[in-house]
């Protein structure tokens, strides 16, 4: 079996099959999330054409939702198999009810991969659906008949690897379909890949933000004795930066706080996700957590990369906020409260303020505390470090959320509300 290395290569390979096929200028790539983006993003790379998401969910019969009665898609596209529909006798009402929670799925996970940034306008324009498999084709095959709705030009279905069968069928639907690999014994979808991962929400967002010209660049921060590991992403025309601060047993690729990054980039606002910790200390707090709660320490290091980041050509005339989350809210507060430490706004998610001490009278940025209202011992905590902050301090509460704020639409909510936070205080230092 001739195998993909993994998407990336797939891509590639994809998109020189695509150059050869025929003229691509002024197309779009249209990605299945998430396992068709990592080759969706090599295909448009390489042919210089722009690169967006397109989902599509099952509407499912009610009491029987294993049985589709129609899909609706990206822009709240919809169809129905009226077959299914008359033998279950559904009504209108019930069908409206299931498409629209499902509308409201596709376009959390829209915020969610696009950092809220508005999707392109395909309308009257060339698509090329790109997946990384096609095994029952029923995704992509709803996504080809939604498109066709929407009113865009000529439909490519562009895949590295599918069954022969599956892709017979697609190209009675689409204007040309691209398969390298069309095997009749189809077997395993991982099969045909050296690795077959799953592809994260964060690589989503990561590979749609490079697509779009943001660019993630590995730093070192110079923090006294140590140097830390840092991600830096700077959008053009940019009016502030904002630094993260993990909490204990994170870093800078914490899934929750890369995509409240990706919220602030999408309105302009600079970002650096570090490590509190060198790869060593990290090994040994895992076995001793002797430096989890050391305040101080940490606090120290946001500083320097405060101070690093004073220093840079891309950052250095750009007001600066905090985000800090669990202990690195504390840290944030702490090294906020230095005199020079030039802060003008910070925003703690589900943060430890009370692990502050002494700093937090003396800090003056404008602070919002995010919390989650089923998060109470947390909750109580703000609430009395609230009480001893002589700066302009918020609390704000969401509602049915718990420290991690896992629950749906919860992580939206801490995203939305640092942005505000952070536009309307960066913007008032720039005047």
């Amino acid at each position: 079996m001739d195998q993909f290395r993994d998407r990336r290569e797939a891509g590639a390979l994809l998109a020189r099959e695509l150059q050869t096929s025929g003229q691509r200028r002024g197309a779009v790539v249209l990605a299945l999330p998430r396992g068709g983006v990592p080759v969706g993003y090599e295909v448009a790379r390489r042919l210089g054409v722009p690169l967006d998401i397109f989902l599509v969910r099952k509407l499912g019969v009610p009491g029987h939702e294993e049985l589709a009665m129609g899909a609706i898609a990206s822009g709240g596209v919809r169809f129905l198999n009226e077959d299914v529909v008359s033998a279950y006798g559904i009504s209108q009402a019930l069908i409206d009810g299931v498409a629209a929670r499902e509308l409201d799925r596709i376009r959390r996970l829209e915020d969610t991969y696009r950092a809220a940034a508005p999707g392109l306008d395909v309308r009257r324009r060339d698509v090329i659906i790109v997946d990384d498999v096609l095994a029952t084709g029923a995704t992509m095959g709803a996504a080809v008949l939604a498109l066709r709705r929407t009113g865009v030009g000529r439909i490519t279905i562009a895949v590295p690897v599918g069954a022969k069968e599956t892709c017979d069928s697609l190209r009675a639907i689409a204007d040309e379909l691209i398969c390298l690999r069309a095997p009749g014994d189809f077997r395993a979808v991982g099969l045909w890949y050296e690795d077959f991962g799953e592809t994260s929400d964060a690589e989503v967002r990561s590979l749609l933000e490079s697509a779009a010209g943001v660019e993630e660049r590995e730093v070192e921060i110079d923090a006294g004795p140590v140097r830390l590991a840092g991600s830096l992403s700077v959008p053009g025309g940019a009016r502030g930066l904002v630094l993260f601060a993990h909490g204990s047993g994170s870093s800078r690729h914490s899934p929750r706080n890369r995509y409240v990054a990706g919220v602030l980039r999408s309105s302009k606002i600079a970002t650096l996700l570090m490590d509190l910790l060198t790869a060593g200390e990290e090994r040994a707090e895992a076995a001793t957590g002797h430096l989890r709660f050391n305040i101080d320490l940490l606090a120290s290091r946001l500083f320097s990369a405060t101070e690093w980041a004073a220093s840079q050509p891309a950052t250095k005339e750009l007001p600066k906020g905090y985000f800090g989350a669990s202990t690195g809210a504390s840290a944030a507060l702490v090294a906020a409260g230095e005199p020079k430490s030039g802060i003008s706004g910070i925003v703690s998610r589900g943060g430890r303020p009370d692990l502050a001490g002494e700093a937090l009278p003396r800090v003056s940025a404008p602070t919002l505390l995010i919390v989650g209202s089923r998060d109470e011992h947390v909750l109580t905590l703000n609430q009395q470090a609230k009480a001893k902050m002589k700066a302009p301090v918020e609390l704000a509460i969401v509602p049915g959320a718990t420290h991690l704020f896992e629950e749906a639409g919860a992580l939206e909510k801490v995203a939305a509300l640092a942005r505000s936070w952070f536009e309307q205080h960066l913007r008032q230092v720039l005047g």
